[in-house]
């Protein structure tokens, strides 16, 4: 395979190679054009050094032909394959004419010499034109020689390939068949069966030992399995007898609301249309009316989509999705409620990570948070978002300055409809369910959630896997 990959390939990766420095060389001098530095003293030595790590011959021209900047003494040479592209010159090869961005490369027969060369010429950000020059070496007879070694190498590497392996094969057949044997009982849950080590460091000792370690940890987890399964099948007992409760007060819940909605909703119509006189009252009243029929509607839809999570209706879809990303979408869908409300929002600098969540549900928890913080924000009136990485979890915190929770209230903000401050939370269309929801979401992702009191405000926190 490396015989007819040098014999197929070799001569188009040293062109494309050479293609690739050609480019990179080019945009370095265009970035230097752009920036007025590319005709200074300064930057020439580093312009003799690139063009020298790539050996190519370089100039700079103006539209008149006056050279601004070049490499070495070859003006003439350089300067006439420039004029032979662009005013009528033919290359030889004509399968190799690349045009990349401002720049485009041929490649071309010099017929003084009968010599290959890859030429590229461009116009720079400041209308100067630059012109590159490199040979194409022959590389037919480098393949040969090359080709030639490795025929000797691949020659002598079989034969003394077949002569280690008759030799190790014997001595690892013998190991490998006893670790099947082991391997078949423990198919069979039959972990009585040990490895026992020769006393010699090598892998497959050090493999025994390991399955020794493996059936060991098997068997405990079996007797660990059975006892959670009949934790289990207690739990589900339990877990039957209350469920038809909470179904009903949920559905219960859920019916006596969506009416009045409907109602709410259907007089707020009408005395939109005109059915009051007094304009003043009837906008006061339509406001407050649809204003209810959203809020109620609101608590409808965050008792659901509870009712879902608990009861395992909703399938947690876990994944691994950029954390990053969906951090700067939350962010970006609460820029305006934030403008609104006149609070910034800051988000501490972070490299990205992947983190294992259902993603729509981790962004309901990062949502909640960041509108709760945005709601809540006093004083500075600012948001700050950080991620802190750890072994093998990522903690996510949301800051708001403001008034701390009092401690009292602490253990109790979780639980579905309470408010710390009704006043305020009715002022925004909280209904005190959405911490409920955070919480019902990272119980189903079996992962940790909480809230930190400051001098100078709050921060709500949760934990996904890295």
């Amino acid at each position: 395979m490396i015989f007819l990959l040098n014999t197929t390939l070799l001569g188009q990766i040293y062109l494309y190679s050479k293609q690739k420095a050609m480019v990179s060389t080019f945009q370095a001098l265009n970035q230097a054009a752009e920036n007025d530095e590319l005709y200074t003293d300064d930057y020439y030595l580093t312009f003799e050094a690139m063009i020298s790590k790539e050996n190519l011959s370089t100039i700079v021209m103006s539209s008149d032909g006056t050279v601004c900047l070049a490499s070495q003494n070859d003006y003439d040479l350089i300067k006439s394959q420039m004029y032979m592209i662009l005013f009528g010159g033919s290359g030889k090869s004509p399968w190799l004419n690349i045009e990349e961005e401002d720049c485009t490369i041929e490649r071309l027969t010099d017929d003084r010499n009968n010599q290959e060369y890859l030429i590229l010429w461009g116009i720079l950000k400041d209308g100067n034109i630059v012109m590159m020059r490199t040979t194409v070496a022959s590389l037919h007879e480098s393949a040969k020689v090359t080709n030639r070694f490795l025929i000797y190498v691949g020659v002598f590497g079989i034969l003394v390939s077949v002569v280690v392996a008759r030799i190790l094969s014997g001595y690892l057949t013998k190991p490998l068949h006893e670790l099947t044997e082991i391997s078949e009982k423990m198919t069979q849950l039959d972990f009585n069966a040990k490895y026992v080590p020769k006393n010699t460091a090598n892998e497959v000792d050090r493999l025994g030992i390991h399955m020794n370690k493996l059936s060991e940890s098997l068997e405990e987890a079996i007797g660990d399995l059975k006892k959670a399964n009949l934790e289990l099948q207690h739990d589900l007992e339990i877990k039957d007898k209350t469920e038809e409760m909470r179904k009903e007060f949920l559905s219960n819940v859920s019916h006596e609301l969506k009416t009045p909605i409907a109602v709410i909703q259907g007089y707020a119509e009408g005395l939109a249309e005109g059915v009051i006189e007094d304009k003043e009252s009837q906008k006061y009243y339509c406001e407050v009316i649809v204003d209810e029929a959203k809020r109620m509607n609101t608590m409808v839809k965050q008792l659901l989509a509870l009712n879902q999570i608990e009861y395992g209706h909703d399938n947690v879809n876990m994944e691994h999705i950029m954390l990053k990303a969906m951090v700067e979408g939350i962010v970006a869908s609460n820029k305006i409620l934030a403008d609104q409300s006149e609070v910034s929002i800051v988000v501490e600098d972070f490299d990205e990570v992947q983190v294992w969540a259902d993603e729509f549900f981790a962004e309901q928890v990062l949502s909640n948070y960041i509108t709760n913080a945005i709601h809540y924000a006093k004083y500075d009136k600012q948001v700050r978002i950080k991620v802190i990485e750890k072994e093998k979890d990522v903690r996510i915190c949301v800051f708001n300055t403001g008034d701390p929770i009092p401690e009292d209230s602490i253990q109790r903000i979780w639980e579905k409809f309470y408010k710390v401050d009704k006043a305020r939370t009715r002022a925004y269309g909280g209904s005190g369910i959405g911490l409920s929801v955070v919480k019902a979401v990272m119980d189903s992702f079996h992962k940790e959630c909480g809230v930190t009191n400051y001098e100078n405000g709050v921060e709500f926190w949760f934990e996904l896997d890295k």
